[in-house]
Formats: C-alpha cells, sequence, structure tokens
C-alpha cells in the first residue's frame, strides 16, 4: 500500500501505522518530490502498482481520492482507498472562494516567513487542538524540513479553495472505499458518512478517542480498522513466510 502524509507532514508520520501493520503488508509512505497538485498525483500513481493500496491522511486523503477518481474507469487499477479526516470539497461557491482566498493569503504569509514561525502557527491550528505535546513534538522535525515556497505552491493548488468538489463523482469509485475520522473530529465524521453513503463499495467508520489525525492519535485502533478493511479486500495480497 501506499500511505500519503497530510500537508507539512513526511513519510515519517506513518511510521506508527506501518510499524502496526508491517508484519501483514508491505506499506510505503511517501515523500513527496512534486510541490503541485498534478505532481503530487503523479507521484502516487508512479509509486503504486497495480491493485495496491492508497491510504491518505487530511490533504493527502484528498490526493489519494482525486487519483483514485482519475482511474475509476480502470477497475483494477487500486486495491482499495482509505480516506481520513478527508471531504469530497467545499461544495458552496461562496464558502469555496471565501476558502481559496483565504488559503491565498495564508500562503503569501508562508512564502515570505521562516519555516520556525510556520511551523508554530501550524501548531496551534483548532484542528490539531488537543495532540499531546509529545506527538506534536514527533512531528516537528518534518515539518521544520519542508521549504516555505513549496508548502505556499502546495496550498496554493491543492488547498481546500483550490480544488472543486468531488462530491457528485464518488458514485463512479468502483474501487472499495474505507472513510475514516476521529469521533472527535465531528465535521469529517460527518464527511466520511456522506462518502461512504455515496460510493458503490463505501464504508465509514469512526475511531474512538481521536480529532483530525486519528492515525497520529489513536494508533492502534486506526491500525486496527485499516487492516480489517484490508484483510477483506486485499487478503489474498498479504505477506506470506518466505517473502521477500
Amino acid at each position: 500500500m501506499v500511505l500519503v502524509p497530510g500537508f507539512m507532514q513526511g513519510s515519517s508520520s506513518w511510521a506508527p501505522v506501518a510499524a502496526r501493520i508491517g508484519r501483514r503488508y508491505r506499506a510505503r509512505a511517501l515523500d513527496h518530490r512534486a510541490h503541485d497538485f498534478d505532481g503530487r498525483l503523479a507521484e502516487i500513481e508512479a509509486a503504486a502498482s497495480s491493485g495496491a493500496a492508497l491510504v491518505g491522511y487530511s490533504l493527502g486523503g484528498r490526493l489519494v481520492l482525486h487519483a483514485a477518481l482519475r482511474a475509476a474507469a480502470d477497475r483494477g487499477r487500486f486495491g482499495a482507498l482509505v480516506v481520513v479526516g478527508t471531504s469530497a470539497g467545499i461544495e458552496n461557491p461562496l464558502e469555496r472562494g471565501e476558502r481559496r482566498r483565504a488559503d491565498e493569503r495564508l500562503a503569501d504569509w508562508i512564502a515570505s516567513s521562516a519555516i520556525e514561525d510556520i511551523v508554530d502557527h501550524w501548531e496551534r491550528v483548532p484542528a490539531l487542538a488537543g495532540q499531546s505535546s509529545a506527538l506534536v513534538a514527533a512531528q516537528r522535525g518534518d515539518r521544520l524540513a519542508h521549504d516555505p515556497a513549496r508548502l505556499a505552491e502546495l496550498l496554493r493548488s491543492a488547498g481546500q479553495g483550490a480544488l472543486m468538489p468531488v462530491w457528485d463523482r464518488v458514485t463512479e469509485l468502483r474501487t472499495p472505499l474505507l472513510a475514516l475520522a476521529g469521533d472527535r473530529d465531528t465535521r469529517y465524521a460527518e464527511a466520511a458518512e456522506r462518502m461512504a453513503a455515496l460510493a458503490p463499495h463505501g464504508r465509514a467508520r469512526t475511531i474512538p478517542g481521536a480529532g483530525h489525525a486519528a492515525h497520529l492519535e489513536q494508533p492502534d485502533a486506526f491500525a486496527g480498522a485499516l487492516l480489517e478493511f484490508l484483510d477483506e479486500h486485499l487478503g489474498e495480497r498479504r505477506i506470506v513466510d518466505g517473502d521477500a
């Protein structure tokens, strides 16, 4: 499977999950080189072998959803799709316009600021409230490694205000979909339920005691839900004794 990180994260953010599933499935966490929407979709497609599962968090969830939709006509291209803390977009044009303008202002500030100031700001955003100080500290190194200009480019091309909503296309998915959200992340829990209801092979599940970053805040429960889903849809591709 290919694990896709969220905004201001790197591949190591998936380490707690990879450690819990690695004995049963091969997991590759991406460190993106591209910092625009189309470039990142191309990287995801190149990293995923035929039939692989895509797993993405937040912005990464939007990316894997779009990758799956782009391959919707190729039924066997991806074996499963898992999104965490993800929506299919902002439908109201006025709200989307407001978000786009807010993201543009934030991108302008990011592009002209020191990475230390950007990380300090990001660690205080409401969506990440409730994370332990240890969890915040564990992610800080990856966040400080980002280049501000490239973060700004990514926000402008793949932010929620920049992308058109794809709710009307979720019905096209033939790939089995698991939409996950923390039970304290009400907005995205509702989005998960809606996506699962629209997808022909969709399922939604909430992770108890978790907020937006459910895979980091409750890795055992998250990995359990992920493995249950993957065993159902990719069971024949599990690692067996003797596999390289």
